[in-house]
């Protein structure tokens, strides 16, 4: 049996900023030896008309167009399509129309089931995981790599989920109230076998709880390692824990700053961002020890004005950020923050990523205190004056963390550069090749997913 497992890009073009889609390798490794995998990563490489006996994709939302494309070209040739990431599962009933079947939830639980049943010529419409079992024993099989050429930049998942449930975020619709944590014996072990390079670590918030992010990090110092993060603010509020991180390596941090705006922070359920102070306080105590950040803002909410953006950069120049996004706040399916703006009829589109009319970087809704134009230019303007060359000059000049060592100023100029780089190549991009839409019945129809037709065992990837 062979199968192809794909990775959308969200158009046909192709993208410099891509790294190993570390959900294929967890799925790699539950895959029975006589299957015959093949990776192909849209975002390295057009997708040929391979000859597969089952297509899996993992979905974004930004990627959900340009993925159903491709699935039309398999399914037209009888090659049954298997969806899974989160926008199937938090949209399935669409991308049903789109898909021979789906995965809700974690993958690997399912997967085997999926591969079984794609053999025996009978796929289900719907799988998803009974329960969410613990994550031991995860063990990427990274050989689905071999010959990709991706950038040294190991990925690498401790945890799952995040402890806060901000209104716009897809990793709670995606989660809930889940957290959970692989053995910090199995993390060390996979990194010890990885052979070198840069680990970044995709978790949701590597500081979901005190106590499990300072196993990791104690149980890090020994391997002596270089690595990266998505974390939360609140870590700068225990110096102890964060002189830690830092002595066990880690580089470069993204940091959720969202809004400089208290009450636009209240309105997204992140006032604890400012619970123990300000910003400036919280970057200073992050770059005492080295550590570069990775700052994004995004603007649209109730209290932002077009004074906003400008504000934001001048904060990110005054902080020296290593690098930062500024971003249209952009409601995704099943979060809280769609349903507001769906319940207050401020929506520009029924669905933003199937509607040709979008561009990347568009408002995709009417905001209070601009127009959705000026929402638009104003990210774009902010982009721009971060990403110009007066700024990275500006901020490579910061000896406390982007230029404190030549290993920080090389990863502070290639991530720049690709920054600039990408934004450019995005900006006023539609999604998808703009091929036309034909899902199995009409959008607006329902689609029955009954629980019989779901295969279900124990929790996983997405």
């Amino acid at each position: 049996m062979r199968i192809t497992f794909i990775r959308p890009h969200m158009t046909d073009a192709r993208a410099s900023d891509s790294l190993e889609p570390l959900a294929f390798a967890i799925l790699a490794s539950l895959t029975p030896p006589d299957v015959e995998l093949t990776l192909i990563d849209e975002r390295r490489q057009p997708v040929p008309d391979v000859d597969t006996d089952l297509v899996a994709l993992t979905v974004e939302t930004y990627t959900a167009r340009r993925a159903y494309e491709i699935a039309a070209r398999f399914r037209a040739r009888g090659v049954p399509v298997v969806m899974g990431g989160y926008h199937p599962t938090l949209a399935p009933r669409e991308a049903a129309r789109f898909a021979d079947a789906i995965v809700i939830g974690d993958g690997e639980p399912v997967w085997p089931a999926v591969i079984a049943d794609a053999r025996a010529g009978r796929l289900r419409r719907i799988y998803q995981a009974a329960g969410e079992p613990p994550l031991d024993g995860l063990r990427p099989d990274r050989r689905i790599f071999r010959g990709q050429r991706y950038p040294p930049m190991r990925l690498v998942q401790a945890t799952r989920g995040c402890r806060y449930a901000c209104e716009f975020c897809s990793i709670h619709a995606f989660y809930k109230q889940s957290l959970r944590s692989r053995p910090v014996a199995d993390v060390v072990a996979e990194i010890e076998g990885l052979g070198g390079g840069h680990v970044f670590f995709v978790d949701d918030n590597i500081f979901i709880d005190r106590p499990r992010a300072e196993a990791l990090f104690r149980a890090l110092i020994p391997l002596r390692i270089r690595w990266s993060c998505q974390v939360s603010i609140d870590v700068a509020r225990d110096p102890a824990l964060l002189a830690l991180m830092a002595r066990s390596g880690c580089v470069t941090a993204l940091v959720g700053f969202e809004s400089l705006d208290a009450a636009n922070l209240r309105q997204m359920r992140k006032a604890w961002n400012l619970k123990d102070g300000d910003y400036a306080g919280a970057v200073r105590r992050f770059r005492d020890h080295g550590i570069m950040i990775h700052g994004q803002f995004i603007f649209g909410y109730d209290h932002d004005t077009v004074d906003a953006f400008d504000r934001a950069v001048d904060f990110a120049l005054e902080a020296k950020l290593a690098l930062a996004g500024f971003n249209t706040l952009t409601p995704t399916p099943g979060t809280a923050l769609d349903e507001r703006l769906r319940a207050e009829g401020r929506l520009l589109f029924d669905r933003w990523w199937l509607d040709p009319a979008y561009r990347w970087g568009a408002a995709t809704f009417r905001p209070r205190g601009m127009t959705p134009e000026e929402l638009t230019e104003g990210c774009a303007r902010a982009r721009a004056r971060f990403h110009g060359y007066r700024s990275i000059a500006w901020r490579a000049l910061d000896r406390r963390a982007n230029a404190r060592r030549p290993y920080n100023l090389g990863l502070f100029v290639l991530g720049n550069v690709i920054s600039r780089r990408e934004v450019a190549r995005k900006k006023d991009r539609r999604l998808g090749s703009g091929a036309p839409l034909e899902p199995d019945g009409t959008l607006d129809e329902v689609v029955e997913l009954p629980g019989a037709a779901v295969a279900r065992s124990g929790g996983g990837s997405r």
